[in-house]
């Protein structure tokens, strides 16, 4: 995918969104569009990169992928969705960092539900079952492993957008400044 223009990559992630985006954001009163807009919002609000701010819209991209091809998590979207979507950037030429944030939203819940187990009380019920396909709470070695990670804190950032990008009413109004931005991303490099 990598011999694909930037403009035609762009629009293979956004066609996605234009696809799957109104569906619902697998048991939340959000649609998969108002959800990762919203996280994109709340990264940017907090004055992170372009990197970052694709990272948090990109986040759930792995749901509107493959969907019915791989494995539900009892309807509440694709087993693996995180490593899914990160591959599906990887491929199209968007920075490892960025793919690694979007694969890392995951482990991030895990390990707050270890650290803090109070954390757990506060998920959605739909991010309380998910979270036992994901591999439930963090054992203290994977705990460990993942405090070990440069990009710790900014991971566990990103969850709490994923948590808090839910609301109901909140116009989608980012999504030509996004598109913009995954153009900027994947040129970079050339």
């Amino acid at each position: 995918m990598l011999a694909l223009s930037t403009e035609t990559k762009v629009d293979k992630v956004f066609a996605l969104y234009e696809k799957y985006g109104d569906e619902d954001y697998i048991g939340e009163p959000v649609s998969q569009l108002e959800h990762m807009s919203q996280a994109a919002a709340l990264a940017e609000a907090e004055g992170h990169d372009d990197e970052v701010i694709l990272a948090a819209f990109f986040h759930d991209i792995g749901h509107l992928c493959a969907p019915g091809e791989v494995e539900s998590m009892d309807g509440m979207g694709n087993v693996d969705h995180e490593k899914l979507g990160a591959d599906f950037l990887r491929e199209l030429g968007f920075s490892e960092r960025l793919a690694t944030l979007v694969e890392s939203h995951v482990v991030a819940k895990r390990y707050l539900t270890y650290k803090y187990p109070e954390y757990y009380n506060k998920l959605s019920p739909a991010s309380k079952t998910t979270l036992e396909f994901q591999g439930g709470v963090m054992n203290a070695e994977e705990a460990h492993t993942f405090e070990a990670n440069p990009d710790a804190e900014l991971i566990i950032k990103l969850r709490y957008w994923d948590d808090k990008a839910k609301e109901m009413h909140i116009p989608v109004d980012n999504i030509n400044h996004i598109k913009s931005l995954a153009v900027k991303h994947l040129n970079k490099d050339n």
